[in-house]
């Protein structure tokens, strides 16, 4: 089958929306392969910041990004074979993710890796600019989105419940400064794609987001 005619899903948006928990349902339920693009960011954050390699230098980090040794199995994040899952989301390593994702050439170094994920029966993809810059053609995009306070408190339970403490005032201020330099920055900003079905779930948990994204998926294809 041509790349181009296997099934993409493309669910992007904000820090802590839950889109990666309902990426990986949506996944799970139809078969399909999973991209968590803000993992390959984060991944190009963490190496970074273990090398201690100077975050204005936008070509040593676009050189990180290409020779990453990465694989996903199941939920966990391997990078040259050490399981890095828990690593990559503290919180350093998440801001540093954001900044250096402003970066053409990281992004440009990351473009295609992000499309080797493509492959049969189809593909569930999560991140910021998936439908809009990754993907542009999928079959169905969906913008998930929550009020930051929704977030925030989300993000505090998922540490408190790792045994990592937190700060719900700091949570908060650090999710507002994520989604100024996300939607602001020159190189795909968030936003919704063109074409994309948005989906609030400030009141809804992720098997009900899941469960409409499947609706809309068995609806495209009647």
């Amino acid at each position: 089958m041509p790349t181009s005619n296997i099934p993409v899903i493309t669910i992007d948006g904000p820090t802590a929306s839950g889109k990666g928990t309902v990426a990986h349902k949506v996944a799970d339920k139809l078969g399909f392969h999973l991209l968590d693009s803000g993992a390959l960011y984060r991944l190009t954050a963490l190496q970074a910041l273990r090398r201690e390699t100077n975050l204005n230098d936008e070509h040593a980090l676009a050189k990180l990004a290409e020779h990453l040794n990465i694989h996903f199995a199941g939920d966990a994040i391997y990078l040259s074979q050490e399981n890095v899952t828990d690593a990559i989301r503290a919180e350093e390593v998440g801001n540093t993710a954001s900044k250096i994702a402003a970066l053409p050439a990281v992004r440009q170094a990351l473009y295609g890796l992000q499309l080797s994920f493509r492959k049969t029966p189809g593909l569930v993809a999560d991140g910021r600019d998936m439908g809009s810059v990754i993907f542009p053609h999928a079959q169905l995009k969906v913008f998930l989105t929550a009020s930051v306070e929704a977030r925030a408190d989300r993000r505090y339970k998922q540490l408190i419940g790792k045994g990592i403490s937190a700060s719900m005032q700091d949570l908060l201020m650090d999710l507002k400064a994520r989604d100024d330099r996300d939607m602001n920055r020159a190189i795909a900003p968030l936003a919704p794609a063109e074409g994309a079905y948005l989906l609030d779930t400030s009141a809804m948990n992720a098997d009900e987001a899941t469960e409409q994204v499947l609706k809309w998926w068995a609806a495209a294809h009647k």
